[in-house]
């Protein structure tokens, strides 16, 4: 087995506010051939989340942060193309979480095997098929509890995760779905593609005032991408016991000041509401149940998705960058 060199992006500084590209950091790195227990893996596809500026800080968080001058890890799906493992054999398809790099080199006890679908792109195992649609599912089924009939806000609703909480939440058996996103043109896609039964354009006025109008029966789950504005809104809007499974802050994620808290948080003790966050460490046991569902509705042609690509593992920060600032619609992926 030949020598084989790698392009990886590192984190080179811990962004101030928004990242920069002079934050990161193009490596070459050279693998010679696989050790014994090792793999070579050529990938097809890297993702890009916001969880992953958070990591990017020095501060405590339900994961270690990046180190400097280290690759940034997360998921990617790829193919064996030099084995030194007879678990994983060339060819085989396998999800990862080794991150920005076009070719990876490691045991493989890091690799997860996963079946090449006739028809499915492999992109579909990051996102609807994967961690994403488990995040949508957990948050709805474990954290918020979501009853039939139950009238559900989804904030960054046009996101990977948001596309993925509007399909799941109507087949689980909720009554109306109302979703916010940035722009005109992902308003009318979550209504006339992912299923909403409304949706509204945060930028074109108050977010308590639009989501009132969209819910004048009130809400009583709140699956939150978002923070700030919307969470003052969903608190405004709740229903006595309403629910809220806190998913993500991205409002302020690239803040460099103390933004103060909703001004209406009383509102959990009058109305008895219940706010969790959440992570997937302690929910991967549900994957099997989940798997089990999304294969069930995506066989049945009941899932859509979208996907924002960028070609290019060179072009992977410009891909974060873009997604940071709301530019995708549905996941955004590298394709390398």
């Amino acid at each position: 087995m030949t020598d084989a060199t790698s392009t990886q992006i590192q984190l080179a500084a811990r962004p101030v506010g928004w990242p920069t590209r002079d934050d990161f950091h193009v490596a070459t790195v050279t693998y010679g051939a696989p050790q014994a227990g090792e793999v070579r893996v050529r990938n097809e596809f890297v993702s890009v989340d916001p969880y992953m500026r958070g990591r990017m800080n020095d501060t405590r968080s339900y994961v270690a942060p990046y180190a400097l001058g280290e690759t940034i890890t997360g998921g990617a799906v790829g193919r064996v193309v030099a084995s030194a493992s007879d678990d994983l054999p060339v060819g085989t398809v396998v999800l990862h979480q080794h991150g920005w790099s076009d070719v990876v080199q490691a045991d493989a006890a890091t690799f997860r095997a996963i079946p090449e679908i006739p028809g499915v792109p492999l992109s579909l195992n990051l996102h609807i098929l994967g961690m994403t649609g488990l995040t949508a599912y957990v948050g709805l089924t474990a954290i918020a509890h979501l009853k039939p009939g139950d009238t559900v806000f989804v904030s960054g609703a046009a996101g990977a995760v948001g596309t993925a909480v509007g399909q799941i939440a109507k087949r689980l058996g909720a009554g109306r779905v109302i979703g916010s996103a940035g722009t005109p043109e992902k308003v009318a896609l979550l209504t006339e593609k992912y299923g909403y039964d409304a949706a509204f354009n945060y930028k074109s006025g108050d977010v308590r005032t639009l989501l009132a109008e969209a819910a004048p029966d009130g809400i009583d789950v709140f699956f939150d991408n978002v923070g700030g504005d919307h969470l003052e809104a969903a608190l405004d809007a709740f229903n006595d016991g309403g629910r809220a499974a806190l998913c993500g802050a991205i409002t302020g994620y690239n803040s460099t000041e103390r933004r103060p808290g909703p001004d209406n948080m009383s509102n959990m003790i009058t109305r008895a509401l219940t706010m969790r966050g959440f992570t997937l460490a302690a929910y991967l046991h549900l994957a099997p149940e989940f798997q089990q569902k999304m294969s069930g509705w995506f066989a049945e042609g009941g899932i859509v998705y979208d996907e924002t690509i960028v070609d290019g593992i060179e072009n992977t920060v410009d891909a974060f960058l873009s997604m940071m600032r709301g530019a995708n619609t549905g996941k955004m992926l590298v394709r390398v």
